[in-house]
């Protein structure tokens, strides 16, 4: 009966207006594959069944390259929704040093976009962080149109915490923009640089170097645009942020430091794809 089924489907699905009782009795009394999925000689039977089952996991596959942009994109919105929550990080005596909660994450993201440098060279990696700039910008907007909107007399118990969630000040947004567009481009420059002159040798050292530099900047664009304040001097402002960026910064690339393996699990991972697109790009690149 359920091979009965399965000519039934597999007939509808080519040519439902050939969908008669004596082509189904036929195909299924000869253990043939209806018109157009094989020849009416073709049975279905051991290797074939076997073969059709193939193509179909082969179909569903997900390729590696799309898995490492869609982690991307999500280590991105991650960082973008939950960044504003801070936790104690570190406590020296009296001093503790908060972290937000996208500090894991963070390093990650830098690592992503070097191990794709090594695979694919800068282009390719470029075009990946303005696709992940471009959702951070229209994630903005969005927010920003979903909090001014009305609320429904359901929703309005609610409202305050949506938009003590959603709606973070256009100031908050744009210097995050800025942070992100500004050192996911330096790293994707300072790697390139340093894969070519170091001939594509010490990998863990080219990808540090890059992280260190870059998620200063992050910081340090973030942290200036976000909190520097018009009425206090520069010498208060600067204090003030040299405050929260240094220990903040130490405290990233020690993790980045303990995520370097992942990058030689990354690059290994990424060009044992069956995309020809995987293969090693030339060192000029």
């Amino acid at each position: 009966m359920l091979a009965l089924a399965k000519y039934i489907f597999l007939t509808a699905a080519v040519s439902p207006r050939t969908l008669t009782a004596k082509r189904i009795f036929r195909c299924y009394s000869t253990n043939t594959l209806p018109l157009g999925l094989a020849s009416p000689d073709t049975p279905i039977a051991g290797g074939q069944r076997s073969s059709f089952a193939y193509n179909e996991r082969k179909n569903m596959k997900i390729q590696k390259f799309d898995l490492l942009v869609a982690l991307y994109i999500f280590g991105v919105m991650v960082a973008e929704l939950m960044g504003a929550k801070t936790f104690p990080i570190v406590h020296v005596g009296h001093f503790v040093v908060n972290a937000s909660v996208a500090i894991f994450v963070m390093p990650l993201l830098f690592t992503a976009v070097d191990v794709i440098i090594e695979v694919h060279g800068k282009q390719r990696a470029r075009s990946v962080v303005y696709a992940g700039l471009a959702m951070v910008a229209l994630l903005v907007l969005y927010s920003a149109l979903a909090v001014h909107l009305p609320a429904s007399s359901h929703f309005k118990t609610s409202e305050p915490a949506y938009d003590a969630v959603f709606g973070a000040s256009i100031r908050i947004s744009l210097a995050s923009l800025a942070a992100f567009a500004s050192s996911e481009l330096l790293d994707v420059l300072i790697f390139s640089k340093l894969r070519q002159r170091m001939h594509r040798r010490a990998l863990w050292l080219r990808n540090n170097v890059a992280n260190f530099i870059s998620q200063f900047v992050d910081s340090a664009v973030f942290l200036t645009l976000a909190f520097w304040a018009a009425g206090l001097s520069f010498h208060a402002n600067a204090s003030f942020v040299v405050g929260l960026l240094i220990p903040y910064w130490l405290v990233r690339c020690t993790l980045s430091v303990f995520e370097t393996p992942l990058v030689y699990l990354g690059v290994r991972w990424l060009r044992g794809s069956s995309d020809p697109s995987a293969k090693p790009v030339p060192a000029q690149l």
